[in-house]
């Protein structure tokens, strides 16, 4: 039985091995994207499906400055696949936020 490869799931940017005992599980707390604390995204989960013109928040995770990791709450829950960086940019420019500096578009995953 061969299966179709529109049936199998893409990911991209997987997560790195021990990723949930090292981030994951150790988080504690949550904080806003334009919270001064956050370093850095170190992971931003996007889901779809096939021929959906939008991507779905799943989770995003960053780091403070002091090294702990937590949940960051972001001010959208959906992104359109045309024109995402653009409209994650139009957001960040809105809240004070430099999606670059706190390496946001390094950090994207997409599950499809």
């Amino acid at each position: 039985m061969s299966r179709d490869p529109r049936d199998l799931v893409r990911e991209t940017n997987p997560l790195p091995s021990q990723y949930h005992e090292k981030v994951t599980y150790t988080i504690v707390d949550q904080v806003d994207w334009a919270d001064k604390r956050l370093k850095r995204i170190v992971r931003l989960r996007l889901l779809t499906d096939q021929g959906f013109p939008a991507y779905d928040v799943s989770y995003c995770h960053g780091q403070l400055h002091d090294g702990t990791y937590v949940d960051v709450v972001l001010p959208f829950g959906q992104l359109p696949k045309r024109g995402m960086r653009k409209a994650i940019v139009a957001y960040a420019k809105r809240d004070g936020v430099f999606a670059h500096g706190i390496g946001l578009f390094g950090a994207i995953s997409v599950l499809s």
